[in-house]
């Protein structure tokens, strides 16, 4: 099964500023309050550790944004394994706080951004030599966020990508549109 889905590239823009026609204003007020509470929890969290960090939050692709910007990568952890559990920590301090799930996505000193960054550089690889060989091409193992990234760019180019596996050896497979 797939988990690829298009997605249209949307400008960020800061929680203040976001203007919206009157239907999706509650959507989009709902999108900013999780992202405050979730700053609101990370802040606690930076003091309690005694850490510096500048914290910035918007609304993105029908999404609440956190970002911290601080040096050291002591809030990312290897692979971004605590960056990964800050963020689902942040999720359920909005969940406790607001009653409701939320799809926040976290990052931490530009992290998921190099992330991302790479990721696009494996999938072009991966894609000149599905179509140079013609065979499908298996990625190394994946978090969701990661996987998701794979997919929407394999898209773009009029592949087909699909998710094998079971986590934490999770992966995507590249191969020629079916």
């Amino acid at each position: 099964m797939s988990e690829s889905a298009e997605e249209t590239p949307t400008e960020e823009v800061p929680a203040d500023e976001v203007t919206v026609d009157d239907d999706s204003s509650e959507k989009v007020d709902e999108l900013i309050q999780e992202g405050e509470t979730a700053a609101d929890y990370l802040e606690e969290l930076l003091d309690i550790v005694d850490l510096d960090g500048d914290i910035d939050t918007f609304v993105e692709a029908d999404r609440p944004h956190v970002s911290i910007l601080t040096e050291g990568d002591q809030l990312v952890g290897a692979n971004g394994e605590v960056l990964d559990a800050l963020q689902d920590l942040s999720r359920l301090a909005i969940l406790t706080k607001l009653g409701r799930h939320s799809r926040l996505m976290l990052d931490i000193a530009g992290h998921r951004e190099k992330r991302r960054a790479e990721i696009s550089e494996i999938v072009a690889a991966a894609i000149d030599e599905v179509k140079s060989t013609n065979e499908p091409v298996a990625l190394s193992p994946m978090n969701p966020y990661e996987r998701k990234i794979v997919h929407d760019e394999v898209a773009a180019q009029g592949l087909y990508s699909e998710s094998e596996g079971v986590s934490p050896k999770r992966h995507v497979v590249i191969r020629l549109s079916e």
